[in-house]
Protein backbone atom coordinates (compact mmCIF):
# COMPACT_ATOMS: atom_id res chain seq x y z
CA UNK A 1 0.00 0.00 0.00
CA UNK A 2 1.39 3.40 -1.04
CA UNK A 3 0.56 6.57 0.90
CA UNK A 4 -0.31 9.68 -1.13
CA UNK A 5 0.95 12.75 0.77
CA UNK A 6 0.57 16.51 0.46
CA UNK A 7 3.72 17.95 -1.21
CA UNK A 8 6.11 19.89 1.00
CA UNK A 9 4.70 23.41 1.20
CA UNK A 10 6.98 26.50 1.17
CA UNK A 11 7.62 28.30 4.45
CA UNK A 12 5.39 31.19 3.37
CA UNK A 13 2.41 28.84 2.85
CA UNK A 14 0.84 27.63 6.11
CA UNK A 15 -1.72 25.21 4.68
CA UNK A 16 -3.59 24.25 1.51
CA UNK A 17 -7.02 23.13 0.33
CA UNK A 18 -7.89 19.92 -1.54
CA UNK A 19 -9.27 21.39 -4.77
CA UNK A 20 -10.15 18.54 -7.17
CA UNK A 21 -9.87 14.75 -7.07
CA UNK A 22 -9.34 13.43 -10.60
CA UNK A 23 -9.75 9.80 -9.51
CA UNK A 24 -12.20 7.98 -7.24
CA UNK A 25 -11.74 4.89 -5.02
CA UNK A 26 -11.55 1.79 -7.19
CA UNK A 27 -10.13 3.62 -10.23
CA UNK A 28 -6.92 2.37 -11.79
CA UNK A 29 -4.15 5.00 -11.92
CA UNK A 30 -1.09 5.04 -14.15
CA UNK A 31 2.27 6.11 -12.74
CA UNK A 32 2.72 9.95 -12.86
CA UNK A 33 -0.99 10.44 -13.59
CA UNK A 34 -2.43 13.37 -11.62
CA UNK A 35 -4.52 12.17 -8.69
CA UNK A 36 -5.53 15.42 -7.03
CA UNK A 37 -4.96 19.18 -7.19
CA UNK A 38 -3.98 21.05 -4.02
CA UNK A 39 -4.68 24.78 -3.97
CA UNK A 40 -2.66 27.25 -1.89
CA UNK A 41 -3.17 31.00 -1.68
CA UNK A 42 -0.49 31.40 -4.35
CA UNK A 43 -0.43 28.43 -6.74
CA UNK A 44 -2.14 25.13 -7.53
CA UNK A 45 -0.03 22.01 -6.94
CA UNK A 46 -0.62 18.73 -8.76
CA UNK A 47 -0.09 15.49 -6.84
CA UNK A 48 0.78 12.60 -9.20
CA UNK A 49 0.74 8.87 -8.50
CA UNK A 50 4.19 7.54 -7.64
CA UNK A 51 3.31 4.10 -9.04
CA UNK A 52 0.62 2.37 -11.07
CA UNK A 53 -2.18 0.90 -9.02
CA UNK A 54 -5.72 1.13 -7.71
CA UNK A 55 -6.89 4.04 -5.57
CA UNK A 56 -8.17 2.27 -2.47
CA UNK A 57 -9.20 5.11 -0.18
CA UNK A 58 -9.47 8.90 -0.16
CA UNK A 59 -8.61 10.29 3.28
CA UNK A 60 -9.17 14.01 2.64
CA UNK A 61 -12.16 15.01 0.50
CA UNK A 62 -12.45 18.10 -1.72
CA UNK A 63 -12.55 21.30 0.33
CA UNK A 64 -10.54 19.90 3.22
CA UNK A 65 -7.70 21.98 4.67
CA UNK A 66 -4.42 20.05 4.76
CA UNK A 67 -0.85 20.59 5.96
CA UNK A 68 2.51 19.72 4.47
CA UNK A 69 3.14 15.95 4.22
CA UNK A 70 -0.38 15.11 5.43
CA UNK A 71 -1.93 11.83 4.24
CA UNK A 72 -4.35 12.34 1.35
CA UNK A 73 -5.14 8.84 0.11
CA UNK A 74 -3.95 5.25 -0.12
CA UNK A 75 -2.93 3.58 -3.38
CA UNK A 76 -2.52 -0.18 -3.82
CA UNK A 77 0.23 -0.97 -6.30
CA UNK A 78 -1.03 -3.16 -9.16
CA UNK A 79 -0.58 -3.83 -12.87
CA UNK A 80 -2.98 -2.44 -15.43
CA UNK A 81 -6.13 -4.59 -15.73
CA UNK A 82 -6.81 -6.41 -18.99
CA UNK A 83 -9.07 -4.51 -21.32
CA UNK A 84 -12.63 -5.71 -21.01
CA UNK A 85 -14.31 -6.97 -24.12
CA UNK A 86 -17.06 -4.76 -25.32
CA UNK A 87 -20.30 -6.61 -25.60
CA UNK A 88 -22.54 -5.71 -28.48
CA UNK A 89 -25.58 -3.84 -27.32
CA UNK A 90 -28.79 -5.74 -27.96
CA UNK A 91 -30.76 -4.44 -30.89
CA UNK A 92 -33.60 -2.22 -29.87
CA UNK A 93 -36.92 -3.93 -30.20
CA UNK A 94 -39.02 -2.52 -32.97
CA UNK A 95 -41.92 -0.33 -31.97
CA UNK A 96 -45.23 -2.07 -31.59
CA UNK A 97 -47.19 -1.81 -34.82
CA UNK A 98 -50.11 -4.17 -34.30
CA UNK A 99 -53.70 -3.40 -35.34
CA UNK A 100 -52.72 -1.56 -38.51
CA UNK A 101 -52.45 -2.24 -42.22
CA UNK A 102 -49.02 -3.10 -43.69
CA UNK A 103 -48.65 0.38 -45.24
CA UNK A 104 -49.56 2.11 -41.95
CA UNK A 105 -47.19 -0.17 -40.01
CA UNK A 106 -44.40 0.76 -42.43
CA UNK A 107 -45.20 4.47 -41.98
CA UNK A 108 -45.04 4.16 -38.18
CA UNK A 109 -41.72 2.34 -38.38
CA UNK A 110 -40.30 5.08 -40.61
CA UNK A 111 -41.52 7.79 -38.21
CA UNK A 112 -40.40 5.89 -35.10
CA UNK A 113 -43.93 5.88 -33.68
CA UNK A 114 -45.11 3.23 -31.21
CA UNK A 115 -48.59 1.91 -32.05
CA UNK A 116 -49.36 1.76 -28.33
CA UNK A 117 -49.25 5.57 -28.24
CA UNK A 118 -52.02 5.90 -30.84
CA UNK A 119 -55.70 5.19 -30.32
CA UNK A 120 -57.08 3.70 -33.55
CA UNK A 121 -60.27 5.20 -35.01
CA UNK A 122 -60.87 2.41 -37.52
CA UNK A 123 -63.19 -0.55 -37.19
CA UNK A 124 -62.21 -2.65 -34.18
CA UNK A 125 -59.65 -0.02 -33.08
CA UNK A 126 -57.50 -0.40 -36.20
CA UNK A 127 -54.98 2.44 -36.66
CA UNK A 128 -55.44 4.37 -39.90
CA UNK A 129 -53.09 6.61 -41.83
CA UNK A 130 -55.16 9.59 -40.63
CA UNK A 131 -54.59 8.54 -37.00
CA UNK A 132 -50.81 8.53 -37.63
CA UNK A 133 -50.92 11.98 -39.30
CA UNK A 134 -53.00 13.44 -36.45
CA UNK A 135 -50.65 11.96 -33.84
CA UNK A 136 -47.60 13.35 -35.63
CA UNK A 137 -49.18 16.83 -35.92
CA UNK A 138 -50.20 16.97 -32.25
CA UNK A 139 -46.75 15.77 -31.19
CA UNK A 140 -45.00 18.50 -33.22
CA UNK A 141 -47.29 21.16 -31.75
CA UNK A 142 -46.63 20.01 -28.20
CA UNK A 143 -42.86 20.07 -28.81
CA UNK A 144 -42.82 23.56 -30.34
CA UNK A 145 -45.49 25.24 -28.22
CA UNK A 146 -43.95 27.41 -25.52
CA UNK A 147 -44.61 26.12 -22.04
CA UNK A 148 -44.87 28.67 -19.28
CA UNK A 149 -44.19 27.21 -15.87
CA UNK A 150 -44.27 29.94 -13.22
CA UNK A 151 -42.68 27.75 -10.56
CA UNK A 152 -39.83 26.76 -12.89
CA UNK A 153 -39.36 30.38 -14.00
CA UNK A 154 -39.02 31.54 -10.41
CA UNK A 155 -36.68 28.68 -9.59
CA UNK A 156 -34.51 29.62 -12.58
CA UNK A 157 -33.88 33.01 -10.91
CA UNK A 158 -32.52 31.46 -7.75
CA UNK A 159 -28.97 32.21 -6.64
CA UNK A 160 -26.02 29.91 -6.97
CA UNK A 161 -23.68 29.93 -3.99
CA UNK A 162 -20.13 28.60 -4.38
CA UNK A 163 -17.22 28.97 -1.96
CA UNK A 164 -14.29 31.22 -2.92
CA UNK A 165 -11.12 29.48 -3.99
CA UNK A 166 -8.12 30.05 -1.75
CA UNK A 167 -6.52 32.12 -4.49
CA UNK A 168 -9.59 34.35 -4.82
CA UNK A 169 -9.78 34.76 -1.02
CA UNK A 170 -6.11 35.71 -0.88
CA UNK A 171 -6.52 38.23 -3.71
CA UNK A 172 -9.49 39.77 -1.88
CA UNK A 173 -7.51 40.01 1.36
CA UNK A 174 -4.53 41.66 -0.33
CA UNK A 175 -6.67 44.16 -2.24
CA UNK A 176 -8.46 45.18 0.96
CA UNK A 177 -5.14 45.33 2.78
CA UNK A 178 -3.75 47.65 0.11
CA UNK A 179 -6.76 49.99 0.37
CA UNK A 180 -6.65 50.09 4.18
CA UNK A 181 -2.90 50.17 4.85
CA UNK A 182 -1.56 52.56 2.19
CA UNK A 183 -2.10 56.22 1.36
CA UNK A 184 -2.87 55.36 -2.24
CA UNK A 185 -3.04 58.03 -4.90
CA UNK A 186 -3.18 57.76 -8.71
CA UNK A 187 -1.63 60.08 -11.28
CA UNK A 188 -2.30 59.91 -15.04
CA UNK A 189 -0.59 60.73 -18.30
CA UNK A 190 -0.91 59.77 -21.94
CA UNK A 191 1.58 58.47 -24.46
CA UNK A 192 1.75 58.56 -28.23
CA UNK A 193 2.32 54.94 -29.27
CA UNK A 194 2.98 55.66 -32.96
CA UNK A 195 6.83 55.54 -32.68
CA UNK A 196 6.76 52.10 -31.05
CA UNK A 197 4.09 50.84 -33.47
CA UNK A 198 6.23 52.00 -36.42
CA UNK A 199 9.29 50.34 -34.86
CA UNK A 200 7.41 47.06 -34.40
CA UNK A 201 6.13 47.17 -37.96
CA UNK A 202 9.62 47.78 -39.32
CA UNK A 203 11.42 45.03 -37.40
CA UNK A 204 8.67 42.53 -36.54
CA UNK A 205 9.53 40.03 -39.25
CA UNK A 206 13.30 40.17 -38.69
CA UNK A 207 12.89 40.00 -34.90
CA UNK A 208 10.60 36.96 -35.06
CA UNK A 209 12.88 35.19 -37.53
CA UNK A 210 15.94 35.66 -35.33
CA UNK A 211 14.46 35.10 -31.85
CA UNK A 212 11.51 32.83 -32.58
CA UNK A 213 9.00 35.07 -30.82
CA UNK A 214 6.82 38.00 -31.82
CA UNK A 215 7.76 41.52 -30.78
CA UNK A 216 5.02 42.83 -28.50
CA UNK A 217 4.39 46.00 -26.52
CA UNK A 218 5.10 44.60 -23.05
CA UNK A 219 8.86 44.39 -23.63
CA UNK A 220 8.94 48.13 -24.33
CA UNK A 221 6.85 48.82 -21.23
CA UNK A 222 9.16 46.70 -19.05
CA UNK A 223 12.28 48.34 -20.51
CA UNK A 224 10.87 51.82 -19.90
CA UNK A 225 9.73 50.95 -16.36
CA UNK A 226 13.14 49.49 -15.48
CA UNK A 227 14.92 52.64 -16.65
CA UNK A 228 12.48 54.85 -14.74
CA UNK A 229 13.00 52.77 -11.57
CA UNK A 230 16.75 53.39 -11.84
CA UNK A 231 16.13 57.15 -11.91
CA UNK A 232 13.53 57.13 -9.11
CA UNK A 233 14.69 54.65 -6.42
CA UNK A 234 11.79 55.61 -4.10
CA UNK A 235 9.39 53.89 -6.53
CA UNK A 236 11.54 50.76 -6.34
CA UNK A 237 11.46 50.79 -2.54
CA UNK A 238 9.10 49.48 0.15
CA UNK A 239 8.09 50.43 3.69
CA UNK A 240 8.95 47.94 6.44
CA UNK A 241 7.66 49.22 9.77
CA UNK A 242 9.39 52.55 10.28
CA UNK A 243 12.16 51.77 7.77
CA UNK A 244 12.40 52.31 4.02
CA UNK A 245 13.94 49.37 2.12
CA UNK A 246 15.63 50.46 -1.13
CA UNK A 247 16.07 47.59 -3.57
CA UNK A 248 19.24 47.45 -5.65
CA UNK A 249 17.70 44.98 -8.12
CA UNK A 250 14.80 45.14 -10.53
CA UNK A 251 12.19 42.39 -10.21
CA UNK A 252 8.92 43.36 -11.91
CA UNK A 253 5.62 41.61 -11.28
CA UNK A 254 3.41 41.05 -14.33
CA UNK A 255 -0.34 40.91 -13.64
CA UNK A 256 -1.79 37.84 -15.38
CA UNK A 257 -5.48 36.95 -15.51
CA UNK A 258 -6.10 33.21 -15.07
CA UNK A 259 -9.27 31.08 -14.77
CA UNK A 260 -8.65 30.89 -11.01
CA UNK A 261 -8.09 34.64 -10.53
CA UNK A 262 -5.48 37.37 -10.90
CA UNK A 263 -1.86 36.41 -10.22
CA UNK A 264 1.36 38.42 -10.39
CA UNK A 265 4.34 36.24 -11.35
CA UNK A 266 7.72 37.95 -11.24
CA UNK A 267 10.14 38.70 -14.10
CA UNK A 268 13.52 38.94 -12.36
CA UNK A 269 16.55 41.15 -13.06
CA UNK A 270 14.88 42.99 -15.93
CA UNK A 271 17.85 45.37 -16.15
CA UNK A 272 19.95 42.50 -17.50
CA UNK A 273 17.38 41.16 -19.99
CA UNK A 274 17.20 41.93 -23.70
CA UNK A 275 13.93 42.71 -25.45
CA UNK A 276 13.79 39.11 -26.72
CA UNK A 277 14.48 37.71 -23.22
CA UNK A 278 11.66 39.84 -21.79
CA UNK A 279 9.20 38.68 -24.47
CA UNK A 280 10.11 35.03 -23.86
CA UNK A 281 9.87 35.44 -20.10
CA UNK A 282 6.44 37.08 -20.29
CA UNK A 283 5.12 34.40 -22.64
CA UNK A 284 6.39 31.61 -20.38
CA UNK A 285 4.77 33.18 -17.30
CA UNK A 286 1.49 33.76 -19.15
CA UNK A 287 1.32 30.13 -20.36
CA UNK A 288 2.13 28.79 -16.90
CA UNK A 289 -0.50 31.07 -15.37
CA UNK A 290 -3.15 29.92 -17.85
CA UNK A 291 -2.34 26.25 -17.25
CA UNK A 292 -2.01 26.62 -13.45
CA UNK A 293 1.67 25.62 -13.56
CA UNK A 294 3.20 28.64 -11.79
CA UNK A 295 5.49 27.72 -8.90
CA UNK A 296 5.66 29.48 -5.54
CA UNK A 297 9.15 30.80 -6.35
CA UNK A 298 7.82 32.45 -9.51
CA UNK A 299 5.17 34.24 -7.42
CA UNK A 300 7.43 35.49 -4.63
CA UNK A 301 8.99 38.95 -4.45
CA UNK A 302 8.65 41.70 -7.00
CA UNK A 303 9.43 45.38 -6.43
CA UNK A 304 6.95 46.95 -8.87
CA UNK A 305 3.91 45.72 -10.80
CA UNK A 306 2.79 46.31 -14.39
CA UNK A 307 -0.80 45.52 -15.33
CA UNK A 308 -2.25 45.83 -18.84
CA UNK A 309 -6.01 46.22 -18.74
CA UNK A 310 -5.92 47.36 -22.35
CA UNK A 311 -5.98 43.76 -23.55
CA UNK A 312 -9.55 43.61 -22.23
CA UNK A 313 -10.53 46.99 -23.71
CA UNK A 314 -10.04 49.20 -20.64
CA UNK A 315 -9.51 52.84 -21.63
CA UNK A 316 -8.70 54.18 -18.15
CA UNK A 317 -8.49 52.70 -14.65
CA UNK A 318 -6.94 53.20 -11.20
CA UNK A 319 -4.95 50.03 -10.40
CA UNK A 320 -4.53 48.94 -6.76
CA UNK A 321 -1.05 48.60 -5.27
CA UNK A 322 0.31 45.09 -4.77
CA UNK A 323 1.64 45.12 -1.14
CA UNK A 324 4.35 45.46 0.06
CA UNK A 325 5.27 47.25 -3.16
CA UNK A 326 4.99 51.03 -3.29
CA UNK A 327 3.53 51.49 -6.79
CA UNK A 328 1.82 49.87 -9.77
CA UNK A 329 1.61 51.00 -13.40
CA UNK A 330 -1.59 50.49 -15.38
CA UNK A 331 -1.44 50.31 -19.18
CA UNK A 332 -4.60 50.71 -21.23
CA UNK A 333 -6.17 50.38 -24.65
CA UNK A 334 -4.40 52.04 -27.58
CA UNK A 335 -7.02 54.12 -29.35
CA UNK A 336 -6.88 56.56 -32.25
CA UNK A 337 -7.68 60.11 -31.10
CA UNK A 338 -7.31 63.61 -32.55
CA UNK A 339 -4.30 65.32 -30.94
CA UNK A 340 -2.84 68.83 -31.32
CA UNK A 341 0.76 68.46 -32.56
CA UNK A 342 2.72 71.65 -33.31
CA UNK A 343 -0.48 73.55 -33.94
CA UNK A 344 -1.97 70.86 -36.17
CA UNK A 345 -4.63 68.28 -35.43
CA UNK A 346 -3.49 64.73 -36.15
CA UNK A 347 -5.06 61.32 -35.57
CA UNK A 348 -2.65 59.34 -33.38
CA UNK A 349 -2.74 56.01 -31.49
CA UNK A 350 -2.84 57.24 -27.89
CA UNK A 351 -2.76 55.31 -24.61
CA UNK A 352 -3.44 56.44 -21.06
CA UNK A 353 -0.96 55.56 -18.31
CA UNK A 354 -2.04 55.34 -14.66
CA UNK A 355 0.44 55.17 -11.77
CA UNK A 356 -1.01 54.30 -8.37
CA UNK A 357 1.51 54.86 -5.57
CA UNK A 358 1.83 54.93 -1.78
CA UNK A 359 1.98 58.61 -0.86
CA UNK A 360 3.65 57.75 2.46
CA UNK A 361 6.81 56.89 0.56
CA UNK A 362 6.51 58.56 -2.85
CA UNK A 363 5.85 62.29 -3.18
CA UNK A 364 4.04 63.94 -6.07
CA UNK A 365 7.30 65.13 -7.61
CA UNK A 366 8.73 61.61 -7.82
CA UNK A 367 5.48 60.02 -9.01
CA UNK A 368 4.90 62.54 -11.79
CA UNK A 369 8.56 62.48 -12.80
CA UNK A 370 8.52 58.69 -12.91
CA UNK A 371 5.44 58.65 -15.15
CA UNK A 372 6.79 61.39 -17.43
CA UNK A 373 10.03 59.41 -17.82
CA UNK A 374 8.08 56.37 -18.99
CA UNK A 375 6.09 58.56 -21.39
CA UNK A 376 9.27 60.07 -22.89
CA UNK A 377 10.96 56.67 -23.26
CA UNK A 378 7.94 55.15 -24.98
CA UNK A 379 7.43 58.10 -27.31
CA UNK A 380 11.13 58.03 -28.28
CA UNK A 381 12.44 54.45 -27.91
CA UNK A 382 15.91 55.59 -29.02
CA UNK A 383 16.32 57.04 -25.51
CA UNK A 384 16.41 53.47 -24.17
CA UNK A 385 19.51 52.77 -26.26
CA UNK A 386 21.27 56.09 -25.58
CA UNK A 387 20.36 56.19 -21.84
CA UNK A 388 19.09 59.77 -22.07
Amino acid sequence: MIEVLVPELPESVADATVATWHKQPGDFVERDEVLVEIETDKVVLEVPATASGILKEIIEDEGATVLSKQLLAKLEEADAPAAAKEEAAPAEAPAATADASPSVRRLMLEEGIDARDIKGSGKGGVITREDVDNFRTSKNKSETAPKVDIVAAVAARSDKRVPMTRLRKRVAERLLEAKNSTAMLTTFNEVNMKPIMDLRKQYQEVFEKKHGIRLGFMSFYIKAVTEALKRYPEVNAAIDGTDIVYHNFFDISIAVSTPRGLVTPVLRDTDTLSVADIEKGIRELAIKGRDGKLTVDEMMGGNFTVTNGGVFGSLLSTPIINPPQAAILGMHKIQDRPMAINGEVKILPMMYLALSYDHRLIDGKESVGFLVTIKELLEDPTRLLLDV
